[in-house]
């Protein structure tokens, strides 16, 4: 006899949104609907109709990730997120409008065999995209789940050919404060900053995004290109990204300069150990607001687990 065994990360089809639905919603935009989409979401609807690279979503989705809840309605997704560079506030979407995404250059440097500048449009269409149902957990212990469009960050290595002494990728956000009002607050460490180990970045979960819901990623979302480490709390995720550095040195990240006593390096989920200030047991499902068990690695060990093998030592859990 036959027996199905899902993992943590499955969901039935029955609870992720059809791809028939998707490429519907697409049809009805292209057919006089956006007029209603920008009546419903304004900011959302006016960076995608300006994206050069709209014409390349919806991407086919990847059913290998996937949820174990509904898609988070996009209405909460791209209204509701932290972006300190536009505020402290979680409400920035507005202000996000503000940023210029065109054009936009990602430098790539440090340990590679030739430094590389490129505009975001060309790299975006270098890259094989596909869409990836993925949880996100903040660790304010409030979660959400995203469909995202992007490239695995393993293919951006690919692309920058690092030199094999190279332990890190260093990535590095935009510096615009007379834009981002925020970054004119001279007690954080601007530009943000964030990093991971060659490992992380070569791992098959780690993902760069250039879109969510069937369109170019909204700007409070972290347009043009922003990072998803499912697997981590949020604040690893780095957004709007204009330079990747490959360095033998481990960076020492934003939240981690700014209060390294709460915010480490690694900021692996669990759900065991505690935030300095909160308990980490469980999180709110924004899109229902009902408080559920967090998990290990955010549900993702089965990818991630053998990441952190022998490293007892270290301080992977915040």
């Amino acid at each position: 006899m036959y027996i199905k065994r899902t993992r943590g990360w499955e969901i039935p089809e029955r609870l992720a949104t059809p791809e028939s639905t998707y490429f519907d919603r697409r049809q009805i935009l292209a057919a006089g609907g956006v007029g209603l989409a920008s009546s419903a979401f304004p900011f959302v609807a006016r960076a995608a109709d300006t994206d050069p690279t709209a014409d390349l979503y919806p991407a086919p989705r990847n059913s290998r990730y996937t949820i174990n809840r509904p898609v988070t309605p996009e209405s909460i997704n791209t209204t509701y997120n932290n972006f300190y560079e536009f505020g402290t506030q979680r409400n920035i979407s507005a202000a996000a409008e503000a940023l210029p995404t065109r054009p936009w250059e990602v430098k790539i440097d440090g340990m590679v065999e030739e430094e590389i500048t490129t505009d975001i449009d060309t790299l975006i269409r270098r890259m094989p995209l596909e869409e990836r149902l993925y949880r996100h957990r903040c660790v304010e212990a409030w979660s959400i789940t995203v469909p995202w469009t992007g490239f695995p960050v393993s293919e951006l290595v690919k692309f920058a050919r690092p030199l094999g002494d190279a332990q890190y990728l260093r990535m590095e956000t935009f510096m615009m404060p007379d834009v981002a009002t925020g970054q004119k607050q001279v007690w954080y460490p601007w530009p943000y900053v964030e990093g991971v180990t060659m490992a992380e970045a070569n791992n098959e979960l780690a993902f760069l995004v250039t879109g969510a819901y069937g369109k170019p990623v909204a700007k409070s979302m972290g347009a043009p290109l922003r990072i998803h480490l499912p697997w981590k709390y949020g604040f690893k995720s780095i957004k709007s990204i204009v330079r990747f550095t490959f360095t033998d040195e481990r960076p020492i990240t934003f939240w981690e300069e700014l209060g390294p006593s709460e915010y480490g390096f690694w900021a692996n989920v669990n759900p065991d150990v505690a935030h300095p200030r909160w308990s980490q047991a469980t999180e709110r499902d924004l899109a229902t607001n009902e408080r559920i068990p967090t998990e290990l690695y955010n549900g993702y060990g089965e990818f991630v687990a053998d990441l952190y093998a022998g490293m007892d030592d270290q301080r992977l859990y915040m």
